[in-house]
């Protein structure tokens, strides 16, 4: 019965998020167009221009609204991941690829409930569709079911990798040096959120980050599960709190991707 009655919620959220991310990623796309971004650093290589702030509000203000009980935490406002459920949010993933007019960016929305990550949703700018996930019924594209790769040759296998400057480009080095070793491709894009989609949608075999934060890889890191991939990460709170690594792959290449998790460290888990 408790199911039952979570079932409805879940149902108004997830249809509620797609929209809003489309609506959201529709309105970026556009307003970069316009030429008025105001980027600002936070850091070396690292920006956010009136775009993210705007969409992040929009975000927020119509999420309130629709669900009042809701907490909200936010990459550019922050906030409290409290309430019943709250909404973990990226309002625009690889905000240096929107900057330079590269598509390969997106909008991430993750819903936390009962101490797990019940919903996933991400907007793809490249694609202009989204991806959509609720915990235990499957990921879709458009409302159109996606599995993750049943590749099981590495010969043929696709990675998508990040790094960011949080982490020691040695590591990235050493796992890019071993992929190659097994005779894997790869490449790196710079937004995190749309990599996991990529795993999901069976268009990559593997995304692997040594740190994100919890508003880059929830969304994607269901979705991507949800589809079929494996997945690992740190458990909710810390990846709330500090972040952590992700591993996101197809489990025909299960052997070939299990040194990712000596490097990752034992903080980084399986998701259910």
């Amino acid at each position: 019965m408790e199911a039952e009655a979570k079932a409805p919620g879940l149902t108004a959220r997830v249809t509620a998020a797609i929209d809003l991310a489309r609506q959201v990623g529709r309105a970026a796309s556009a307003f970069r167009d316009s030429g008025a971004l105001n980027v600002e650093n936070k850091g070396l290589q690292d920006f956010v221009t009136i775009a993210d702030r705007q969409a992040e509000e929009t975000i927020r203000t119509t999420l309130a609204r629709l669900f009042p009980d809701d907490g909200f935490m936010g990459e550019e406002g922050g906030g409290t991941p409290t309430g019943i459920g709250f909404w973990v949010v990226d309002p625009i993933d690889g905000t240096t690829n929107y900057i330079r007019g590269f598509r390969h960016w997106g909008v991430s929305m993750a819903y936390v409930a009962d101490g797990e990550i019940r919903i996933g949703v991400i907007y793809d700018a490249a694609l202009d569709k989204v991806y959509s996930a609720v915990k235990g019924q499957g990921a879709f594209k458009d409302g159109q079911a996606i599995r993750a790769s049943s590749v099981t040759d590495p010969a043929q296998a696709l990675v998508i990798l990040g790094h960011s400057r949080r982490t020691d480009f040695a590591v990235y080095q050493g796992v890019s040096q071993r992929l190659y070793g097994l005779g894997i491709d790869y490449r790196r894009m710079g937004a995190a959120a749309i990599g996991l989609v990529r795993v999901a949608d069976g268009i990559a075999d593997l995304y692997y980050e040594q740190h994100l934060n919890g508003w880059d890889m929830m969304a994607g890191a269901l979705i991507a599960r949800e589809a079929g991939a494996m997945v690992a990460m740190p458990p909710l709170a810390a990846s709330l709190s500090e972040g952590g690594p992700i591993i996101a792959g197809a489990a025909g290449l299960a052997a070939q991707f299990a040194f990712l998790a000596d490097i990752a460290g034992p903080d980084c888990v399986a998701l259910p």
